[in-house]
Order: structure tokens, then C-alpha cells, then sequence
């Protein structure tokens, strides 16, 4: 897991942004905001209601119960979750084509192995090997299985020992595949998705936060070390009270961008922390706490637009 964004002396729009996978070992707890009068010629006392006929039930006659109201927004509705998804290829993939991201595989040179995939697994960092057990254990004789060893031999490292030449070869194959394709969204929604979307409506955020928590997951992992998911969200407790503490959505999106920002920068310094200036941050600038499109933001200096 995940992409830690471009270094400032490598930013290239079109290219594959770069970034930082971090572990997901057990070791770190796991990655694993009238009036009352008549109207004007009615009558001053309002007119006897009508006796209810016989047989009759009063809800019928006059009916008082109202529907029940609309269950808040959610980042888990189908067209926010897809928008999600856009939003983040344009960080991880410099696209907005997040289905055409099943079978990228390169070594971004941040000292975490192959990155692959629609959110960044790594072979360094946990995610991809448990990503590739799983998925061979509903699909025997799969044609990543064969490089099982080899994975369990560089997961922690930059390796490449046992994997090249044709583990990528291999990963794009695979990626043609739907049943693969459905393992990469099952193992993003189980790890990182729904435990984020869980926790924000926990903290009482809506869309926006939602996603603020999304990304952060994605690019962190969700362990308890200061520049971790876990440690991020509880210095941005610190700064600031969550609405479901009875504080601002605003005030506390601002800390927790503010700490996540942090986080970026000293895990890697100089690295391109657009993604949350120029695109997360805009939103909430804009008070567009439910991500309601059009959007437009910029990430690595180049534009995106969802229209409305």
C-alpha cells in the first residue's frame, strides 16, 4: 500500500504519480460540518375540520405521518464511491480512468518494490502478497501463484529477487481477468475503504471528510504511527474536536489536512503534497463538505474536471 505522491524533482503530469508504499505488517497494528399569521383574505378562525366518516381510519382522512427523512450522504453510494475512485487515480495514476489502473506495475523508485494496481500495492509493503494469497487461494494455478515464494522473499524490501523477468508481464495478464479485477476492489474496500467511510461517519464527517479519511488511508495505511492513518487522525484530535464531539467539521478537516500534510513531508521531504493543497483542501475551501460535482481540482500542476 500506498503511493506517497511525486518527489518535486520528478513532478511529470501525464506520467504515473509516484509514491510511497507503507506496511502493512502486523507489527503495526495491521494497514492491517414565518410567520403565524393568516393569509392575506383567509379567514381569522380556521374553519371546523370535517367529522371523519364512519369506518373510516384518521390516517386516511387526515394524514399526519411523514416519511422518514433521507439518510445522510455517503462516500458508499455508488456514484460518490466512483467519484472516490476518481479522485484518487488522479493522485496515484494521473487519470481519472480508474479501471484502466487493474494492470499498471512499475518500480517507482521509492524503496518499496513493484507498485501495482488500482490503489498502489506494493511488494514491499505486505498489502500485494496478501493481495496475491488471497486471490490464489480462490483460484488455483492463477498465473501470479507461481511467484508466491518470491513475494514472501522481498515483502519488506525493494527486491526485485525471483520476480523479474516476468512477474509483470505476469500482473498485466492477470489484470485481464475479471475475477482479478474483483479481488484488487474486494482487498481496497476490506482494507482501506470501509474501515475509512466507517470511521469518518463515526467522527461525524460527511462526504468530503469521508474521503479526506479515504485518501489518507490509502496513501498511509491505517497503523497507529505518527505518519500513519491512526497517528494522523488522533494529532488532528488534539488540534481540534470532531463533530461527533461537538466540533466543527470545518476546523477539524483544516487540523487534519494540516497534520496529514505533515505526515507526507516527513516521511519524505520534498515530496508533492498537491493532492491535499490543490485538490482536498479546495474543496473544503469552497464548503463543498458533500463533494457535489462539478468539481475541479489540480494535482502534480495539471487540471481535472468532473462536470456537474
Amino acid at each position: 500500500m500506498k503511493r506517497a505522491g511525486l518527489f518535486l524533482i520528478a513532478v511529470v503530469p501525464v506520467v504515473v504519480a509516484g509514491s510511497v508504499c507503507v506496511s502493512t505488517a502486523p507489527s503495526d497494528g495491521g494497514r492491517t460540518e414565518g410567520s403565524d399569521k393568516p393569509a392575506a383574505g383567509a379567514p381569522a378562525t380556521p374553519a371546523p375540520a370535517s367529522p371523519t366518516p364512519p369506518n373510516s381510519s384518521p390516517s386516511a382522512a387526515s394524514p399526519t405521518s411523514s416519511a422518514p427523512p433521507a439518510p445522510p450522504p455517503s462516500l458508499a453510494d455508488p456514484g460518490k464511491k466512483d467519484l472516490a475512485q476518481q479522485l484518487v487515480a488522479s493522485a496515484e495514476n494521473s487519470t481519472l480512468d480508474w479501471r484502466g489502473a487493474y494492470g499498471y506495475i512499475e518500480d517507482i523508485g521509492d524503496g518499496q518494490g513493484y507498485t501495482a494496481g488500482i490503489i498502489g500495492f506494493c511488494t514491499g509493503t505486505h498489502d500485494l502478497l496478501t493481495l496475491v494469497e488471497t486471490y490464489t487461494e480462490d483460484h488455483p494455478g492463477n498465473g501470479l501463484a507461481r511467484y508466491l515464494p518470491a513475494l514472501r522473499a522481498v515483502d519488506g524490501t525493494d527486491s526485485h529477487a525471483g520476480l523479474d523477468p516476468g512477474f509483470t508481464a505476469a500482473w498485466k495478464a492477470e489484470a485481464e481477468r475479471p475475477a482479478f479485477r474483483r479481488a484488487q476492489d474486494d482487498k481496497r474496500d476490506r482494507v482501506y475503504f470501509d474501515p475509512a467511510v466507517g470511521r469518518a461517519q463515526r467522527d461525524g464527517l460527511g462526504v468530503l471528510g469521508q474521503f479526506v479519511y479515504y485518501d489518507a488511508m490509502v496513501y498511509h495505511g491505517p497503523g497507529s504511527t505518527p505518519t500513519s492513518f491512526g497517528g494522523i487522525r488522533a494529532e488532528a484530535m488534539n488540534r481540534a474536536a470532531t463533530p461527533a464531539r461537538g466540533g466543527s467539521e470545518k476546523t477539524y478537516l483544516e487540523a487534519f489536512l494540516d497534520v496529514r500534510r505533515t505526515a507526507m513531508t516527513t516521511m519524505h521531504p520534498g515530496t508533492d503534497t498537491s493532492r491535499v493543497d490543490t485538490a482536498q483542501r479546495r474543496f473544503l475551501n469552497e464548503g463543498n463538505l458533500d463533494l457535489t460535482t462539478p468539481l475541479e481540482w489540480e494535482v502534480y500542476g495539471q487540471t481535472y474536471r468532473i462536470p456537474g
